[in-house]
């Protein structure tokens, strides 16, 4: 198998002004731009992110870190939450990195695709309402997404003949840090890279391999040392991810991943009904425009650039639509990050193939009216997302200052329904003794509460739990949710 990376020569006149617009700079700036926009102002935190965040903030408990989670975003955090506790400078802080970051992943790929491809692809992938929505947020997805572009993008510099070692030291280190914000899709990047270093020959040499396996140790050294530490080893924490995830095994998730397209941001169980489904046909499209960008670069010898980031998508697909029985549209990140760039260079070539400029015009007319309406739509969505978003973390806040004022003080725990947000929002521990987060039992609990005012929170018309049927039942308006307080100082009415 004859595989070439030698760079594509950058794209004509019509991707870029005669004065060198530098538009990948320009695509990283409008994507900073619609986060401070849409999503900075006025979000607070949510479910996961204040797990995320807790285990680094020194004003608030750490909340239960679960088996398949890894720190990567909790270290990024770190330093601001070190400074400040103001969730609006995370989010400032956060957005400026993404879009940074961005900006670094993509231009990676300027000597293999040129200018205008690569901006394209950036463009194509940071206009994803999903994309928008967690630049600014503590979550992992969207770090791995660039980490796993950046590294396939050092992969195919670092396998050719004469490659530098920057080449290298890069892929390590994106590989590193797609395995640091999540270990198991750091695993799932690295198997098709083992695998082209393997199947084709001028790629069989030591260094790119090295530098693969390297990213993973440094990566992953630290989810497992606590694999170690907490559960007793790796195996045993595999199996306890498993179990967290509702138990991970052959199945179909492409419907929900569907279903929840445009939303809810997490989907699980996930029996909500497919909203807009015109707005999901580009995620129907996708597969069939990524084989045909695979066989379009196989007939014109282009084919590295195109299979191999192609691959590595599906490689980062497959825990996602295959293993597990709920959805959320964020998990699917990384393969939109890597499945942009073969898109992109498809609609050059498409492009390039017309002969007569009035038809090559009126094609880059074309496209470029399909790319503005779906990024519309893409913004639609955002906005109605982020509100969403926002509506939620609302009430989480409301519920923890009923909390407060029902003498809620630190020390205090939290458990129930929403107890790791709630809890980090009234500066209390949380715990709870049932479903896939359970890191406590009913006996540790009560001993507790003997000791520090706790409440137990329930949906509003539901039973407490039954070592909380003595406790004071307090409704907490807005919120949908009824609190069962027990105060060591106060008895029970």
């Amino acid at each position: 198998m004859t595989v070439s990376v030698a760079a594509t020569p950058p794209l004509t006149a019509r991707f870029r002004s005669p004065g060198g617009v530098p538009w990948l700079a320009l695509v990283a700036l409008a994507y900073a731009a619609v986060q401070f926009a849409f999503v900075v102002p006025h979000l607070g935190l949510g479910w996961d992110e204040t797990v995320y965040v807790s285990q680094v903030d020194p004003r608030h408990p750490a909340a239960y870190f679960s088996a398949p989670r890894s720190r990567g975003i909790s270290f990024l955090t770190a330093p601001v939450l070190a400074v400040t506790g103001s969730t609006t400078a995370l989010r400032m802080v956060l957005a400026l990195l993404s879009a940074a970051a961005l900006h670094a992943a993509y231009r990676t790929w300027r000597p293999l695709l040129g200018p205008g491809r690569t901006a394209v692809a950036a463009l194509l992938f940071g206009g994803l309402w999903t994309t928008a929505l967690y630049g600014p947020l503590a979550m992992p997805n969207l770090w791995v997404a660039l980490s796993a572009v950046a590294a396939v993008g050092w992969f195919l510099r670092g396998v050719r003949a004469g490659a530098r070692r920057r080449a290298l030291t890069g892929l390590g280190a994106t590989v590193a840090a797609a395995t640091l914000f999540r270990f198991s899709d750091g695993i799932w990047l690295a198997l098709p890279l083992f695998a082209v270093c393997a199947v084709v020959p001028a790629w069989r040499r030591p260094p790119p391999a090295l530098a693969v396996v390297g990213g993973l140790v440094v990566g992953g050294a630290e989810w497992v040392a606590e694999a170690y530490v907490r559960w007793g080893g790796v195996g045993a924490r595999l199996h306890a991810a498993s179990g967290t995830e509702g138990g991970m095994r052959t199945q179909w998730a492409g419907g929900l991943a569907w279903r929840s397209l445009n939303g809810p941001l997490l989907c699980r169980p996930c029996h909500v009904p497919l909203t807009q489904p015109e707005l999901t046909l580009w995620w129907l499209a996708l597969p069939v425009l990524a084989v045909t960008a695979c066989v379009v670069a196989w007939r014109t010898g282009r084919a590295a650039v195109t299979l191999l980031p192609v691959a590595c998508a599906a490689a980062l697909s497959v825990p996602y639509l295959l293993l597990i029985g709920y959805s959320a549209p964020r998990f699917l990140l990384p393969a939109y990050a890597l499945l942009s760039l073969p898109l992109a260079t498809l609609g050059a070539h498409v492009v390039e193939a017309l002969h007569r400029p009035r038809t090559r015009t009126l094609a880059t007319g074309l496209l470029g009216g399909l790319l503005a309406v779906h990024l519309s739509t893409q913004f639609a969505i955002l906005h109605h997302q982020a509100a969403d978003a926002r509506a939620l973390s609302d009430r989480y806040r409301a519920a923890a200052h009923d909390l407060r004022r029902l003498g809620l003080t630190t020390p205090c725990l939290v458990s129930g329904k929403h107890a790791p947000p709630i809890g980090y929002y009234t500066d209390c521990a949380s715990a709870d003794v049932h479903g896939n987060n359970r890191d406590t039992t009913v006996p540790a609990l009560v001993h507790r509460a003997e000791h520090e005012p706790t409440a137990a929170l329930v949906r509003r018309g539901s039973r407490p739990p039954h070592y909380a049927r003595g406790w004071t039942a307090q409704p907490l308006p807005g919120t949908g949710l009824t609190a069962y307080v027990h105060s060591p100082l106060r008895r029970p009415m």
